[in-house]
């Protein structure tokens, strides 16, 4: 078998959504206002290489805050950011307990780009935060290290539930 071409980086980064158990979200405020999709990644062949149950975060609010008053994820969870409209866009640690994976996301489901998003370091003030930039019209935050855990890459296509 041959092995998977790796388009991202091997090593770690950081952003929005992680933690290390299955279950639903932990200690996160105002979770009942969140309606929630299943997002599924599948690879160029149609194989299905992961699925993460996802709060969606369809409006300004909810896109500003998005994981920061979230303690932990389970393993296969995390947040679905939607955009009115496919465009370029940085994504910030703000406030952040935990280092996530966030995977850009064309309209067409195509993944765009995947950072690993670190923790930034204590006192960082806002606008010293790593921009995470790419391009799409969703953007998926994952727990760190789960697009590696799956094989996930660039060009693999995303699968949203529901209308978004």
């Amino acid at each position: 078998m041959v092995a998977r071409r790796r388009v991202v980086p091997a090593l770690v980064a950081l952003l929005v959504v992680l933690a290390g158990c299955t279950g639903t979200v932990a200690n996160v405020a105002n979770d009942d206002e969140y309606d929630r999709t299943t997002v599924t990644v599948v690879d160029e062949r149609g194989a299905e290489l992961g699925t993460v149950d996802a709060r969606v975060a369809d409006t300004y609010s909810k896109r500003y805050t998005g994981l920061s008053d979230t303690e932990s994820l389970g393993e296969n969870e995390g947040m679905l950011f939607v955009h009115d409209s496919e465009g370029q866009y940085a994504y910030v640690m703000r406030e952040m307990a935990f280092p996530i994976d966030i995977v850009f996301i064309a309209a067409n489901g195509t993944v765009t780009r995947i950072h690993h998003a670190e923790l930034p370091p204590r006192g960082t003030s806002e606008s010293e935060l790593r921009r995470y930039r790419g391009t799409g019209n969703y953007v998926l935050e994952v727990p760190y290290g789960w697009t590696d855990d799956h094989d996930v890459c660039e060009g693999d296509t995303v699968e949203i539930a529901g209308d978004y």
